[in-house]
Formats: C-alpha cells, structure tokens, sequence
C-alpha cells in the first residue's frame, strides 16, 4: 500500500484515525509516549488523522509541537483539514481556511449562530454565545487560561454556548427542537455546541475517499478511540482499538464497549507497551 504527502509516494499498511481530545488534553499533561507513538507511525510511514473537537486554531499548537503533517477532522466532525500539497488529487467541494485546504461537512459560520440565535428565541430557552463574552468572562466560563480561551472565540463551524439558568425541562425541549431540525447539539462538560450538517462519520468516509483516489486502491482504515467517542468513530472503521482507562471507566462506557463487534481491540491506556502494541498490530507483526 502506498500513501501520497506532497510528491513522495511512500508505503503503509493503514490509514488511522485518532481521537486525541483524551491523549492531548486542553489542560494537564499528554497521554505519556503519545509522542512516541507519532513518531513511531511516521518512521513506519503510517499516516495518522487526528479527530478532535476542538477548532483549527485550539489544534495547531500541538500539531506544531508533536510535528503532526497529515490531515485532521475538527469540530466534532464539522470539517476536514488538508495541509498545503497533502494530496496532488484536488478534492471537490473545497474552501480554504487558514493554511489549510477544507472539505467542509457542516456548514459554516454564521449557519450555526444564526441557528443558536433562532432556536433560543423560537424556544425561549435562553443561551449565552461564549463569544458575546468578554476575555475575563471567557476564561471564566471555558475554565481555559487567557490566551487558549480566545482560540475558542473563532470557530470555523461549530457555535459554543452555555444555558443562562434554564431548568431541565427547558433544557431537554431545547435538545429535541434541535434534534428534530437535524442540527447537531452536544454537551461538552457545563457548556454545549451547537452545529448545522456536523457528521463524523462523513468525514472518515470523504478523507478515506481521498486516500483511495491518491493511492488507487483501498487503504486498511483504522480507528483509535478513547472510551468516551467509542461509537461514532469506531463505527466508521474497518478496524480498531479502543483506549480504556478502569480507574475512569463508568456503566455507560462499559455498556458501549460490550456493543463493539469483535474486529476492535481494548487495550488498557495505562500500561507501559500499549503504543508498542498498536504499532505492531498496525505493521502486521501481531
């Protein structure tokens, strides 16, 4: 199998599709030999998407720092990023966005701040956009330092927000008018994000399609998923591993692993060899 970065052809066994929002936390320390194991699948020529819910901009520190050159999916499934020169095969559909070329999946901002906006008066439900906000009250309400917290401020699809006092019951008729538009609302902690068209599972699909054209055959797709996004991206997978963590694990969690049909692996995210594993399963050697 061979995969194409700018003009070199090189090969590979799979395409992986990482969940990093757990592996690289916005706060606190990475995933210990997560670095390593980038650095391992770039020596094997295995290129690694990384699937976060965070903006383009919340992603690309660490991006620079791990040296991470290949595509990535961002906002929960809103977009699909390409850096410069990834693929010589221009993709249909196309926007630009920064350095990078975008296959947008949801639409983009404004749809879904003027959908928030529409949804919250047509309910009565009220919201609190995080970017009507001041920088103080920002970091407040995010719980992210300063300079991160005004990262939040430009997403390029999704609309963070948070509900201003409203009861459960509000909260629940504000879910299912959302549900019934096919608007995308997802809980992240105490604040929520709201987007028109978001789909993950597209997005694995139009990046695997990419990756098939370049290559004129058919990569093995593999996902990598932490226990809380274990459905969505697994799913969409021909192949995978699923990261559990006992100390964290909950009944929900351990109901949604009991559904994964066998082709997926668990492997404990706390032991010393898991990156090792996962490589040698990606190389064929295990």
């Amino acid at each position: 199998m061979a995969w194409l970065y700018g003009a070199t052809l090189l090969q590979t066994p799979a395409i992986v599709f990482c969940d990093v929002d757990s592996l690289i936390p916005v706060r606190g320390k990475m995933a210990s030999g997560f670095d390593q194991f980038n650095a391992a699948l770039e020596r094997a020529a295995i290129p690694i998407v990384w699937v976060t819910h965070r903006t383009r901009l919340q992603i690309d520190d660490p991006r620079r720092k791990l040296g991470h050159n290949h595509p990535f999916i961002a906002e929960g499934g809103c977009g699909v990023y390409l850096p410069e020169g990834y693929f010589h095969l221009r993709p249909p559909k196309t926007v630009r966005l920064g350095r990078f070329t975008c296959l947008p999946i949801a639409e983009p901002q404004p749809a879904a701040a003027e959908a928030l906006e529409q949804l919250s008066a047509e309910t009565g439900v009220a919201v609190v956009p995080l970017g009507s906000l001041s920088p103080r009250e920002l970091a407040q309400n995010s719980g992210l330092p300063a300079q991160q917290a005004e990262l939040v401020r430009h997403p390029d699809f999704d609309e963070l927000f948070f509900f201003a006092g409203a009861a459960e019951a509000d909260v629940k008729r504000f879910v299912a008018e959302s549900a019934n538009r096919h608007w995308q609302l997802r809980q992240r902690g105490v604040l929520w994000s709201l987007a028109v068209g978001a789909n993950l599972k597209q997005c694995l699909r139009e990046l695997s399609k990419l990756y098939a054209r370049a290559l004129r055959s058919q990569p093995k797709i593999v996902g990598i998923a932490c226990e809380d996004n274990v459905s969505e991206l697994l799913e969409a997978c021909d192949r995978g591993f699923l990261l559990v963590d006992s100390a964290t694990s909950t009944n929900a969690s351990n109901r949604a692993r009991e559904r994964l049909p066998a082709r997926f692996r668990e492997i404990e995210l706390g032991s010393a060899d898991v990156w090792e594993r996962i490589v040698e399963a990606l190389s064929g050697k295990s």
